[in-house]
């Protein structure tokens, strides 16, 4: 018996990185995954051959989360295979680097549309079917550090993630009569195509393991080990809370 066996978990943004590890430990743990992919269609069909092969349950759904029509879209298509949702999984992001004085309108409401805009309508719409079919549903948002660590020249995506913060510390109160959770992982440095380019640079590496205690970078499955908790029946009394999954980087003394 796996922890989710016959739970119906949509992950947005599952074809790469932490959302990847994510839909790969959850469908190892019996649950039914929806891949949700914006545009590499190629990698999100990998990702559903992996699952397979370990004999697990799951399909691909393109929607870009950043436009409300195409989130519910995705909702509902799924409502239509599996007939109800119960963990919505937020990992969807992304960011671009630009000094505050030379940011552009259009970068802001990328960013702020894929991370922030994207997770509050996706818990949004996946908690009014939860609450239809009256399922102890499981909300999960993957936030970073930098909902509450500041980071010059990414400003855009901090905003992000501290509002993403909020998010979770307020609907967490308003779902909680129906027995919904809501919960955040706030990753620190991984291993994903997100810090490609800070591991690609032998300085700027060397600059960010100064800062970690542990003094490495995490793997992409460390933090879906932490939303298998939260989906789990194990985190039942747990909602409302942001982890950190940082190597202790949020207790240095130090910053990014």
């Amino acid at each position: 018996m796996g922890q989710l066996d016959q739970k119906v978990a949509i992950v947005t943004g599952s074809d790469s990185g932490i959302g990847r590890a994510i839909a790969i430990q959850f469908a190892q743990e019996g649950a039914t995954v929806v891949i949700n992919y914006a545009h590499a269609q190629d990698k999100a069909e990998e990702v559903m051959q992996t699952i397979k092969k370990n004999n697990g349950t799951a399909i691909i759904m393109q929607a870009d989360v950043s436009q409300y029509q195409q989130v519910a879209g995705l909702i509902q298509h799924t409502i239509e295979r599996f007939q109800h949702i119960n963990i919505m999984v937020n990992n969807a992001g992304m960011e671009v680097h630009s000094p505050f004085l030379d940011e552009t309108e259009e970068h802001f409401d990328r960013v702020l549309g894929v991370d922030l805009k994207g997770a509050f309508f996706g818990a949004q719409l996946a908690a009014r079917e939860m609450i239809k079919q009256k399922i102890a549903g499981r909300i999960i948002n993957i936030s970073s550090v930098h909902e509450d660590l500041p980071m010059p020249g990414n400003v855009p995506y901090c905003c992000a993630k501290g509002g993403m913060r909020m998010l979770t510390r307020t609907i967490c109160l308003e779902l909680a009569p129906h027995n919904i959770t809501v919960n955040n992982i706030g990753p620190g440095a991984v291993h994903t195509p997100i810090d490609r380019d800070v591991e690609a640079d032998p300085e700027k590496m060397g600059a960010l393991l100064k800062e970690i205690p542990l003094h490495r970078m995490a793997q992409p499955e460390e933090v879906a080990q932490m939303a298998l908790y939260l989906a789990s029946d194990a985190a039942s009394y747990v909602t409302g809370a942001t982890f950190f999954i940082d190597g202790g980087l949020m207790r240095n003394t130090g910053g990014l």
